[in-house]
């Protein structure tokens, strides 16, 4: 089996887009990846077409260590977000193949069922008035519809600081959030790399009577100095990766203990082979694993089938419920989390078990958004920045 064509299809939202990548390959078959890039998707396109004529074209689907040693040492460049994002695209179209081929799904290759059920937490909920009252009602949605996690950023556009009644805003929100689905729902208090270590010490003490599971990036992820000074002021667990795309730049992290729960992207990571040897790094260090997942219904399915077999896996992020729930039509044989219990179920279709619906993507072409999250009114995710 040879990989024959690279194909690549972008759907537009409001406030991302979303880039499919096909692999076909010579007997016909057809695995697929995804990945949302924030506001550089033109680039990331060019990338993904690069990488593909030169490492992917001709190749077999079963070397993803191949090529992405290829992508890494041939190229002679340093990885970051976009080379590590097209790599993640090809990497997950391969799992994809793989599975196909081998008539299992993608678990089965990454070591076998773990787990059958994979809890999820809600994000992409609060589009609306921001507010104690508007965000406590939003909260009970996503109660009901299931969710026993949910994460929120109450701080509007702050960024570096915050005045007394900046916090005092964000903390009533988040009390009333608490107060609205109890004390057994699971908070995370999202923090977007927003703040200097000051700042973000002073508001997890302001929090912390409410319980987070986690504060989630509370400073810029290549400020590692700070992060220390976060994890000397609160006993709040902390969570961080999201903007950390590769293996070795995880290391000053778990060497100083300063992150208790890892959040690497598998589309912004090199896929499931970058995935995989970060989450034993992190085993070895006792840090749970919780990837940021912002995809859309492919990169979702492979966040799932990544946390069937992962042991040292905490929770699965989803948007699609809550923030353009019509994504979900882009996939035939896509996942749903159950409401009976607010966890995924085990996938059993070969490979991923989805497929791009091209018509449905032909539908929403693309926006060209810019998501600013230093803008206030980002969270309502419905319109277009053009700035």
């Amino acid at each position: 089996m040879k990989i024959v064509e690279v194909e690549t299809v972008v759907v537009g939202t409001p406030w991302r887009e979303l880039t499919f990548v096909e692999l076909v390959t010579d007997d016909g078959r057809r695995g697929v990846g995804e990945a949302r890039m924030v506001n550089k998707t033109d680039t990331l396109v060019a990338c993904i077409n690069e990488l593909a004529a030169r490492y992917v074209i001709g190749t077999d689907p079963f070397d993803v260590e191949r090529l992405a040693w290829r992508a890494h040492w041939e190229d002679y460049g340093r990885a970051g977000e976009v080379t590590q994002t097209a790599l993640a695209c090809l990497d997950i179209a391969c799992y994809d193949l793989m599975g196909q081929a081998l008539g299992v799904p993608v678990w089965k290759l990454l070591g076998g069922k773990f787990r059958d059920r994979v809890p999820a937490y809600a994000n992409g909920w609060y589009q609306g008035t921001r507010d104690p009252e508007s965000f406590a009602e939003m909260a009970k949605k996503v109660v009901a519809r299931g969710y026993r996690g949910m994460k929120v950023d109450p701080f509007g556009g702050a960024t570096a600081e915050l005045t007394p009644a900046q916090l005092g805003l964000a903390v009533e929100i988040f009390a009333a959030v608490r107060e609205a689905v109890g004390p057994d729902v699971a908070l995370m208090l999202e923090m977007h790399g927003r703040f200097t270590a000051a700042t973000a010490v002073e508001a997890a003490a302001a929090f912390a009577p409410y319980r987070p599971e986690w504060i989630e990036e509370p400073v810029p992820p290549y400020h590692v100095s700070r992060m220390r000074q976060v994890r000397a002021g609160t006993r709040l667990p902390i969570a961080t990766g999201e903007r950390v795309h590769t293996v070795a730049e995880f290391r000053e992290l778990f060497e100083d203990g300063t992150v208790d729960v890892a959040q690497p992207d598998l589309t912004h990571i090199g896929g499931f082979t970058g995935l995989r040897k970060l989450a034993g790094w992190a085993e070895a260090y006792g840090v749970l694993m919780a990837p940021h997942n912002v995809a859309g219904p492919v990169g979702t399915a492979a966040n799932l089938h990544f946390a069937i077999a992962c042991p040292n896996y905490k929770v699965l992020e989803h948007f699609n419920d809550f923030a353009d729930p019509w994504v979900g039509d882009l996939v035939g044989g896509g996942y749903r989390v159950d409401e009976a219990d607010g966890c995924f179920g085990l996938p059993t279709a070969p490979g991923l078990g989805v497929s791009l619906d091209r018509a449905v993507a032909a539908a929403h072409p693309r926006t060209h958004a810019h998501f600013n999250l230093m803008r206030d009114g980002w969270e309502l995710r419905n319109e277009i920045d053009p700035r």
